[in-house]
């Protein structure tokens, strides 16, 4: 009977969770330790928070390593001394070379888009903000250049005009568990392929994405704007900010051909009942879904209960 290969799993947050569960049931590996961010201080009591991955681990009973510092040789010593034939990497940091050449096999990486397209931090996001109509996950192989290795498989989704980030990442997470295990069995099997990625200039980045990623630009089309949102929402948001300065997280908007005189781009209006709506390049970006500062998340219709527009 052949050997379990001996994994080593490095993830942090939920999304990770599945492919950590996935290759925790798969009969011919066996995950030896868990690799995982430093608890972090979270909520309104800054109280010290373990991340999903860990919560996982600790629920199985994995070893959990979590190093600050991951050229550290105290760490290094402690990850080689579980003899992994193999590492997984799931939504982690970027690894030196010291660890993502240690084991005999090397190390794979899932990540959320069709590389070579997307490479970065946010490519759930920027796939969604570029208005693709589909995306999907990659396995491949650990090399110096970020989510530049050679790729194992890939497995694609259609994204749905509904979709946001949110139900695009819930729905990766699960592809990628599945693509994990086929390209672990592949690996243990001898079979996986190692293809070379493309390069070229035609390929969008994914770099992570910072605050005023999510401030809107009311010069740009209507459409453009909506994919904007549905790329930024339920997290980090997309934001505006109203006449008055007050800023308004939007979660959910539509465009809406203008009746008439087109307005200036940036101009506000509302009934004061039904609608909350601003004026982009082309059209109305016409508010769904929103949280005014102080306030909860709330239908629009709900927003206008008690708001009226400042002039």
């Amino acid at each position: 009977m052949n050997t379990p290969l001996r994994l080593v799993f490095m993830g942090t947050p939920d999304f990770a969770v599945p492919t950590l569960e996935s290759l925790l049931a798969w009969p011919g590996g066996k995950v030896v330790a868990v690799v995982t961010a430093p608890d972090r201080p979270a909520g309104r009591g800054r109280q010290l928070q373990a991340s999903a991955v860990k919560q996982a681990a600790e629920a199985h009973g994995l070893p959990v390593l979590q190093p600050t510092n991951l050229k550290s040789p105290e760490f290094q010593a402690e990850l080689k001394s579980y003899a992994a034939d193999l590492q997984v990497v799931v939504a982690f940091r970027m690894l030196p070379e010291a660890v993502w050449n240690m084991p005999r096999l090397g190390s794979i990486n899932i990540h959320g888009s069709l590389l070579p397209q997307y490479r970065g931090a946010a490519p759930i996001n920027w796939a969604l903000m570029h208005g693709d109509t589909e995306t999907g996950v990659t396995s491949f192989f650990l090399r110096h250049e970020i989510d530049t290795g050679d790729l194992i498989f890939q497995d694609k989704i259609a994204i749905a005009p509904e979709d946001d980030f949110g139900s695009v990442y819930d729905k990766l997470k699960l592809v990628g568990a599945a693509l994990a295990r086929r390209s672990v069995e592949a690996i243990a099997a001898g079979t996986a392929p190692s293809t070379p990625q493309a390069h070229g200039a035609d390929l969008r980045p994914a770099p992570k994405l910072q605050k005023e990623t999510g401030r809107l630009d009311f010069a740009r089309p209507a459409a453009e704007l909506v994919n904007w949102v549905r790329g930024l929402s339920p997290i980090p948001t997309a934001f505006a900010a109203l006449p008055d300065g007050r800023i308004i997280k939007i979660f959910r908007a539509a465009a809406l051909p203008f009746e008439g005189e087109a307005a200036s781009a940036g101009t506000w209006a509302s009934d004061g009942k039904k609608y909350l709506r601003v004026a982009a390049a082309d059209a109305w970006l016409d508010l769904l879904d929103v949280q005014l500062e102080g306030k909860k998340r709330m239908p629009v219709q709900e927003l206008l209960r008690g708001f009226r527009l400042p002039a």
